[in-house]
C-alpha cells in the first residue's frame, strides 16, 4: 500500500478553495493547544469577502490528511476576520483526529461563545447549503472528502436537535430564516 502524500492532498485542497472563491487565502496557524496533536501539514485558509460571498470564510486544510477512516474537512463563516475561528476550527480538528470522529448533522460544544459575548456557544455541522457541491465535495485520489459547514448554535438549538433531529434544526433555520452571521443573534428556542 503506497504512503499518504500530505503534502499533495494539501496542495490540492488548497487548489480546490481558491478555485471556489477566486483568490489566494490567507494561510493561518493555531500556535497553541492541541497543535502538537495534528498533521504537522495542517492550517487554516482565510478567504475575505469576494465575489463568491460577502464575508470571511475560514477553511481547514488537512483536518483528514492521512485520516481517511472518518474524512472531512470543515468551514466557518463570519462576518469580518477573527482568528478565534482559527483556533475554533483547530480544536474541532484536534477533537476529530483524537477524541472521537465528528461527522455530517454532529454538534460540537465549543465551550466558549464563537464571536464576542455570543449565546452560540455550540456548533452544527452541516452541508454548505449556501455554496452547493462546488465547495463540499473536494475530490481527492477517487475518494470524495466532503467539506462540511460548522454553523454556530445555542445550547437550546443543539439539545432541540438531539430531541427532534437535525432535519427539524435544519428546517427551523429555514423557517426563521437564521442570521448565522449575527454573533448577537437569540436562540430559535426559547430558553427554559
Amino acid at each position: 500500500m503506497p504512503s499518504f502524500d500530505a503534502k499533495n492532498y494539501t496542495e490540492q485542497l488548497v487548489h480546490h478553495y481558491e478555485n471556489y472563491f477566486g483568490l489566494t487565502g490567507t494561510r493561518l496557524k493555531w500556535p497553541k493547544g492541541p497543535v502538537d496533536k495534528l498533521h504537522p501539514d495542517f492550517f487554516i485558509l482565510e478567504f475575505p469577502p469576494n465575489q463568491k460571498q460577502e464575508m470571511f470564510c475560514y477553511c481547514t486544510v488537512g483536518m483528514s490528511v492521512d485520516y481517511m477512516d472518518e474524512p472531512m474537512e470543515m468551514i466557518v463563516y463570519s462576518p469580518r476576520s477573527d482568528l478565534s475561528l482559527v483556533e475554533l476550527l483547530t480544536i474541532c480538528t484536534s477533537y476529530h483526529r483524537n477524541k472521537a470522529p465528528l461527522n455530517l448533522h454532529h454538534t460540537v460544544n465549543i465551550g466558549q461563545p464563537w464571536l464576542d459575548f455570543s449565546r452560540c456557544d455550540h456548533g452544527f455541522i452541516s452541508l454548505p447549503y449556501l455554496d452547493g457541491n462546488d465547495l463540499c465535495v473536494f475530490n481527492f485520489n477517487d475518494q470524495v472528502i466532503p467539506c462540511y459547514w460548522f454553523i454556530p448554535i445555542t445550547k437550546q438549538e443543539r439539545d432541540y436537535k438531539i430531541e427532534q433531529g437535525a432535519e427539524a434544526l435544519e428546517l427551523l433555520f429555514e423557517q426563521h430564516q437564521l442570521d448565522y452571521l449575527n454573533a448577537g443573534r437569540e436562540s430559535l428556542i426559547p430558553y427554559h
